[in-house]
């Protein structure tokens, strides 16, 4: 019990986290997001370098290397990721805080199309009804825009998609985080040394402080993973489940109490259906989490007798 309690609070911390980052890019400007994704991802490598050099852990670097399969899966991720930060960032510093919960919001709904359209899964009633739902809040919210939500679908897809291909390649979050980073490190810091070599820099032109946050945009980018990674290992993937919207619910409080975003009755509309949604689907998983778990328990005394 003592570490499935540690789980859950590691897993909060990260949604947490996760959660007030609308809090922190704005921070950065007048950094570009280019200019801020690129320091991400070279000051990613530097922190989560210096979590394996500190629990000594370089073993698997030899392993993988004899993996090409999984090598080009992380590297293919590390593509994805790469747009699913660029616009994550460009969406918060645009004043699209809310529209980048709704991202989130809808990941799960996502993921479970993905699971029926390329693993062949087969859903339940509940799931398809919450399915429907969430096509029903996309097309009102489309309505409520003016224009397709691009922002929450592409984060949503993109997101989903990483998911999956981190899922196939099957390895674990600091080692995977350091692939990823040295896939993208020589583009991060081709354009970094671009923006230094024509003057458009930010990093060191706007003070001391300002160049310490967007190194600080590496660490609050592993801290999270690394805390995911431990409550993962502790608590069921059902419980994970329910931890993954303290980040959307906390992004959507920062876009409208703290951007004070418009949040016209259409759009209200489109969200609520949108929460109605996840209710029903997560009603399913877990009445479908603890039905298995009754199924898997040993039978009584009197069963046996019987």
């Amino acid at each position: 019990m003592p570490d499935l309690r540690r789980g859950v609070l590691f897993g909060a911390a990260a949604y947490t986290m996760w959660g007030l980052f609308p809090l922190y890019w704005p921070l950065l400007k007048p950094s570009g997001a280019v200019e801020i994704l690129a320091h991400r991802m070279a000051w990613s490598l530097v922190a989560v370098l210096a979590v394996l050099a500190v629990r000594r852990h370089w073993s698997w670097v030899r392993g993988l290397l004899k993996e090409p399969r999984k090598l080009g899966l992380l590297t293919l991720a590390a593509v994805i990721v790469t747009v699913n930060w660029g616009v994550y960032i460009y969406a918060v510093n645009t004043d699209h805080v809310v529209e980048s919960s709704l991202g989130y919001f809808i990941n799960p709904l996502i993921s479970v199309l993905f699971g029926v359209v390329l693993l062949k899964e087969r859903l339940r009633p509940l799931q398809w009804v919450a399915v429907g739902f969430g096509t029903v809040a996309v097309l009102v919210l489309t309505i409520d825009y003016g224009r397709p939500p691009w922002i929450a679908m592409a984060l949503a897809v993109s997101f989903g998609v990483y998911g999956l291909v981190k899922k196939q390649a099957n390895v674990g979050a600091a080692e995977s985080l350091t692939v990823e980073t040295l896939v993208l490190l020589a583009p991060a810091l081709a354009y970094i040394l671009f923006l230094g070599q024509t003057g458009q820099s930010t990093f060191g032109s706007e003070g001391l402080g300002h160049a310490l946050l967007l190194a600080g945009g590496g660490v609050i980018t592993a801290v999270p993973l690394l805390c995911f990674t431990a409550a993962a290992i502790r608590v069921p993937l059902s419980t994970i489940g329910l931890l993954q919207y303290i980040a959307p619910v906390l992004q959507f409080l920062c876009g409208v109490l703290v951007a004070k975003e418009t949040m016209p009755a259409s759009r209200w509309i489109g969200f609520s259906i949108v929460w109605l949604a996840l209710a029903i689907f997560t009603y399913d998983s877990i009445r479908t989490a603890h039905a298995a778990r009754i199924r898997k328990s040993p039978r009584t005394l009197s069963d046996v007798v019987a």
